[in-house]
Formats: structure tokens, C-alpha cells, sequence
């Protein structure tokens, strides 16, 4: 008697855990919320077009500060203003990464062809302040590099390593009133 109870409750309970295992396997995908203003399909588009040509943009010190003596280069630094003010590269002009338009962009570099120079608070270490460290996959080099292209700027090159502010020989300067 026991072993009919026992096959009669597994037979109740499988079709139970089939019909559950087979809900599971045809849950709906969500259905797309539109916004023409967002397009992550062309987003993922750009970084991947991108990924091979960025690691050959990637410039040493040496090769960084050659190419920002060459007559018009536009050296762009895209972290805060505040922390702009605090310590940057000499020359540089700042547009926030917040502050990218169409419009702000084209008064900074108005030529889409202009060679472009970028660095981020993840290339200096030894200045917490000036240049917080994100996380790396959140560097701003790779949003920058990404946005730039989404605009249409075809000529850009970013400063890979990481450089200690007291050893570096690029020209940092500061706007900020010493205390």
C-alpha cells in the first residue's frame, strides 16, 4: 500500500514541476519602451566599431606631450569644473562630460577632424582630490572616447597610463588660490 501512495504522489507532483519548469521557459521579454533620444543599440555599436582603433590611440607620457605641441590640438579635459580648477594639464580646455551637446562640443572643437587629446582622473595618482579614481570600467577615457565618436569626432587620442602627479612630466597646473 505504501509503495501505491508513493507512486501515486509522484505522479501527482511531476506534471506539477513540469508545468512549473515550462512557465519559467517561456516568460515574455519585455516589451521595449521607445525614446528616440536613446539608443543603446547604436551605443553598443560605437564601443565596438571603437575597441580596436582606441588601443592604438592610446598614447604614452612622451608621445602625449609631443602631440599636444602640435598646432591645433584640442586637449580636453572632461571632469568637473571644480575639479578642473584644482589640477590640470597646462593648455587644456574643460567641458564637463555632463555638459556634452551637440552645441557645447562644437564651441570647444568646432572641426570634426581636429586631433583631440583626453585624459581622466584615472590616469594621476598622488592628488585624491584633483583626480578621484573611478572605478575602471567607469573610467571617464572610455565614456569620453565613446561619446566623442557618437558625435562624430574621428581623430582621438587619450593618455593611457597611470602617472604620479609629483613625477609626471606633463605641465599640471592649478586655478585654485593656494591655501
Amino acid at each position: 500500500m505504501k509503495q501505491v501512495v508513493l507512486i501515486l504522489l509522484v505522479l501527482v507532483t511531476i506534471p506539477m514541476f513540469s508545468e512549473s519548469s515550462k512557465k519559467k521557459k517561456t516568460k515574455s521579454k519585455p516589451v521595449p519602451i521607445e525614446n528616440k533620444l536613446i539608443d543603446y543599440t547604436e551605443f553598443k555599436r560605437i564601443v565596438n566599431r571603437s575597441e580596436g582603433e582606441r588601443e592604438t590611440h592610446r598614447l604614452t607620457e612622451d608621445q602625449f606631450l609631443k602631440l599636444m605641441s602640435e598646432e591645433g590640438v584640442v586637449l580636453l579635459d572632461a571632469r568637473s569644473e571644480n575639479r578642473f580648477h584644482l589640477l590640470h594639464i597646462k593648455g587644456a580646455k574643460n567641458l564637463p562630460f555632463t555638459e556634452f551637446t551637440k552645441e557645447t562640443l562644437a564651441e570647444v572643437i568646432p572641426e570634426k577632424k581636429t586631433k583631440i587629446l583626453i585624459y581622466c582622473n584615472n590616469n594621476f595618482e598622488g592628488n585624491q582630490e584633483a583626480f578621484a579614481a573611478k572605478s575602471p570600467a567607469a573610467s571617464l577615457n572610455l565614456s569620453t572616447y565613446n561619446s566623442l565618436k557618437a558625435y562624430g569626432y574621428e581623430s582621438i587620442y587619450e593618455l593611457g597610463p597611470l602617472l604620479d602627479v609629483k613625477k609626471t612630466v606633463l605641465p599640471l597646473v592649478s586655478d585654485s588660490p593656494a591655501p
